[in-house]
């Protein structure tokens, strides 16, 4: 139960209770459960899509969908996007990535990453709303996108390899990420994806196992490893990705 608070603490910004404090170790360990907070985040917009599809047409819930997941992470993984794509943007080297991406002001890169982000996903559950095959998907894209975090938690290491490039003193929650917690999170979104779509899940997966891989080839060539910024910039293009999936087939 802790290492699930402290899940819920660490990807959202739903209470939990005040009685418990987490550490790096905590966060890490808590990794195992990242599919599952993407479970809460998909239950909660298919609520909002039940209850507001009967009365609005497809585009406004669309918006609501989109809206109450940034509200529930606090826009967490739509922030790292942006510092992402100023940085690798606007940066010619690791030493001149680093500190742009620790900079809070978005630039135009990461501007434009965050409108086009945010298009695509409003067309394509546009899309899906319309066909009537939304449903199952608004519970696998934040599963598989957070999932996505996992897997590059274990495949590379931590970028900021010193205090003034943002190391924390402590150690940082990555180097606490094991393969352990990345069979947990396999096993939970393989689970999950498999009982909802079926076949269908083996594409998503494909999909987001592309993304993920090029995600992992840029970083790693780029910066030596990866950062809070491009594992939400990661979770992001993941489930923009199975949103497409269906669309691709057309389902």
């Amino acid at each position: 139960m802790r290492h699930f608070l402290a899940a819920i603490a660490f990807l959202t910004r739903i209470p939990v209770p005040t009685t418990y404090t987490f550490d790096a170790t905590d966060v890490g360990k808590s990794a195992r459960w990242f599919p599952w907070v993407g479970a809460l985040i998909g239950v909660t917009c298919l609520c909002v899509y039940r209850g507001l599809s009967a009365f609005f047409p497809a585009s406004v819930v669309a918006v609501a969908i989109v809206a109450t997941e940034t509200l529930l992470t606090g826009a967490l993984h739509l922030d790292g996007l942006a510092d992402m794509a100023d940085g690798f943007g606007g940066g010619h080297s690791r030493e001149d990535v680093l500190p742009i991406m620790r900079d809070h002001a978005i630039g135009s890169y990461g501007s434009i990453a965050l409108v086009l982000l945010i298009a695509l996903k409003l067309t394509a559950l546009d899309n899906l709303i319309e066909r009537h095959q939304v449903a199952p998907y608004l519970l696998i894209s934040p599963m598989l996108g957070r999932w996505s975090t996992v897997f590059l938690n274990v495949l590379l290491p931590y970028a900021r390899r010193s205090g003034s490039e943002g190391a924390q003193p402590g150690g940082n929650v990555t180097d606490r990420v094991s393969w352990r917690e990345l069979w947990m999170a396999t096993l939970a979104a393989a689970l999950v994806t498999a009982l909802l779509i079926q076949w269908r899940g083996l594409i998503c997966w494909v999909a987001v196992l592309a993304v993920s891989g090029i995600m992992a080839r840029i970083c790693r060539a780029r910066i030596g490893g990866v950062t809070g910024d491009t594992l939400g910039a990661s979770t992001e293009l993941c489930e923009a990705a199975v949103l497409l999936v269906p669309l691709a087939m057309g389902a």
